[in-house]
């Protein structure tokens, strides 16, 4: 199977249900961001982790393809897992970080170890989608079950980044506030 299919040269793509839109379509734009998201986590797997967040990521990289897809067909017809429609484990993984960090009392820069601001990178990434899929749930689409895990996966790769950051050693970079 070849890669170019120049079917998109029009400007258009292919959805799940094999509908074709504009690639400036919301709904592109959400599985776009989503799928921004996956590459920038990839990018952060590339760095020497912990074990445990190496793996973590990895689960986390499968479950967006999940959201991507269901995100990607208007008929919704992609059967998401229950990880995906139940964060509660992300929950759980940010309680076991949180448990080894001390207090946030201070604004914190996205700053550090390159593991860490790659992982405040992935947050904003992240908090993008999650935009792109209230923007498409808000015109009555039908994505906004995945909203609470995106929201979720925001939370956890801030804390993700203070706890890359303890683990190397390196203290959060707290805001000076205004100068």
């Amino acid at each position: 199977m070849k890669v170019y299919t120049r079917t998109g040269d029009d400007g258009s793509t292919g959805l799940g249900d094999g509908s074709r839109v504009s690639k400036a379509s919301l709904r592109v734009a959400a599985y776009g961001d989503v799928d921004e998201l996956n590459a920038v986590l990839g990018v952060l797997r590339a760095e020497e982790l912990p074990a445990e967040a190496g793996a973590e990521l990895e689960r986390i990289q499968s479950l967006l393809f999940e959201v991507g897809a269901f995100v990607a067909d208007p008929q919704a017809r992609f059967i998401l897992s229950e990880k995906v429609l139940q964060p509660t484990w992300a929950e759980g993984w940010i309680d076991a970080m949180e448990a080894e960090l001390p207090p946030l009392r201070n604004f914190v820069l996205p700053a550090g170890t390159r593991a860490a601001t790659l992982a405040h990178q992935a947050r904003t990434v992240c908090r993008r989608a999650e935009r792109s899929v209230v923007a498409l749930s808000e015109r009555g689409d039908g994505v906004a079950i995945v909203i609470p895990t995106l929201n979720r996966l925001s939370d956890a790769f801030f804390v993700l980044a203070r706890w890359l950051n303890r683990r190397a050693g390196a203290p959060d970079v707290l805001w000076a506030g205004r100068s």
